[in-house]
């Protein structure tokens, strides 16, 4: 990505409340309708697809539906990635209490999130499975967008104002900075691939094992300071929708954002993510695998985001299916009048587990139980630890804030944070 692209894309978000004219405290918006579209080539058969519109916070009640988009782009072998697409959503959801309230819900969504990922990638070590993946996890209840991520897969968001924000940040050493400098001070070494008898070369790798990536799911043979902590922010649409482009770095590296943006827009979800996978096919032919599902979040009284003239659209069916166009005068008639403004509720990318647990305790006062803020396992006392207990919180009334974390979990944290050496690793991963 270009740096005039970067700074475009991480120009701030507008506040719902600058919408001109428009009273949002007396407009009551109805549930948007969601709908999309995937699509997708293989190279390795290493991308998988979650695609689930009919989750429900509290099970049997219909009015509490959410959906429930991902992109995981494995590498070393498929099954973390099928392993993570299996078990993710049932550990982020084991984190939240079910008599909450949906703002409640909403709330805790991005903490709940840090946990089903770290919960996962425990439960794949415990395996023994070397593989890793990235991970790009959508969850979308009503008109609030929350994205969890880890690696280089995306999620974009294009408003009716055609502005186009980036939903994820992008986990390689090569572009991030900060994420070198944490993995080289958790001890990690970074470094090009060394090819006998010539210079370095390729992209920034973390050694032992040659991952590109500074996080993601899995990679047990790699150093714990590759971690599943993933980066999450949560957005509020107002009800002019919007649309989600989420792929696997086999659109990305082919495809700018905004150029990936302006190639579908006007065509229904399940055309746009066709003509995304062969617009990066045609820029850079099919060099890994190269997955893109598209969602759209629209009004419940438009049919689809605004169309494209007959004509047009004839064109690209032709394109796509090898089909001939057919003329049409019939031109686009719905269109949308609102401007696409978006509200930022929530952010944080932070590596550091303690910093993203915040300090809600899991301790029954009755029973004198702890419950793991991570594995969601029950402690006696003297099992469990504060994760603010330490020797640099000396204080003993410390060992009683939350929230608590199991002795495995614990080793966990601590690894990740390098405060422990790593598990044992091989000099085998090459992505």
């Amino acid at each position: 990505m270009s740096s005039t692209e970067l700074s475009r894309m991480k120009q701030p978000l507008v506040p719902l409340a600058t919408l001109i004219g428009r009273d949002l405290r007396n407009l009551k918006i109805e549930k948007p309708i969601v709908k999309y579209g995937q699509a997708g080539l293989a190279r390795k058969g290493e991308d998988y697809f979650l695609i689930k519109t009919d989750c429900q916070r509290i099970p049997g009640d219909s009015s509490t539906l959410f959906s429930v988009f991902a992109i995981l782009d494995g590498h070393n072998g498929m099954s973390a990635a099928v392993f993570a697409k299996e078990n993710i959503l049932n550990n982020v959801m084991s984190a939240i209490p079910q008599d909450i309230s949906r703002d409640e819900w909403l709330q805790a969504l991005p903490r709940a999130l840090v946990v089903g990922f770290v919960k996962t990638d425990i439960e794949i070590q415990k395996k023994g499975e070397t593989s890793g993946t990235t991970a790009t996890f959508v969850i979308i209840d009503g008109w609030t967008v929350t994205v969890a991520s880890v690696g280089d897969s995306r999620c974009i968001l294009d408003t009716q104002g055609g502005v186009v924000s980036l939903l994820t940040v992008d986990h390689r050493l090569e572009e991030n900075v900060e994420e070198r400098e944490r993995v080289t001070a958790s001890g990690g070494e970074v470094g090009r691939l060394n090819v006998y008898g010539a210079n370095k070369v390729g992209p920034l790798r973390c050694w032992p094992g040659g991952l590109c990536l500074s996080r993601s799911i899995g990679d047990t043979d790699v150093g714990e300071y590759i971690v599943p902590i993933p980066h999450v922010k949560q957005v509020k649409l107002s009800n002019a929708g919007g649309r989600l482009i989420i792929a696997s770095d086999g659109i990305w590296d082919a495809l700018s954002s905004d150029v990936a943006a302006k190639s579908c827009r006007g065509l229904p979800a399940e055309l746009a993510a066709k003509l995304v996978v062969k617009e990066a096919l045609r820029s850079r032919g099919l060099k890994d695998d190269t997955t893109c599902v598209v969602v759209d979040i629209i009004p419940s009284d438009y049919p689809m985001l605004p169309t494209i003239p007959r004509k047009k659209y004839n064109m690209l069916i032709s394109i796509l299916f090898r089909k001939k166009s057919q003329n049409s005068s019939n031109k686009a008639s719905n269109k949308l009048s609102a401007v696409g403004v978006v509200e930022e509720l929530f952010e944080e990318g932070s590596a550091v587990l303690t910093e993203r647990l915040g300090k809600v305790s899991s301790f029954n006062m009755n029973s004198g139980i702890f419950h793991c803020a991570v594995c969601q396992v029950d402690q006696p006392p003297g099992d469990a630890l504060a994760v603010n207990y330490g020797p640099f919180s000396p204080s003993a009334s410390k060992s009683w804030e939350g929230p608590f974390l199991c002795a495995n979990c614990r080793k966990k944290k601590d690894a990740m944070e390098g405060k422990r050496p790593s598990i044992p690793v091989v000099d085998s991963i090459v992505i």
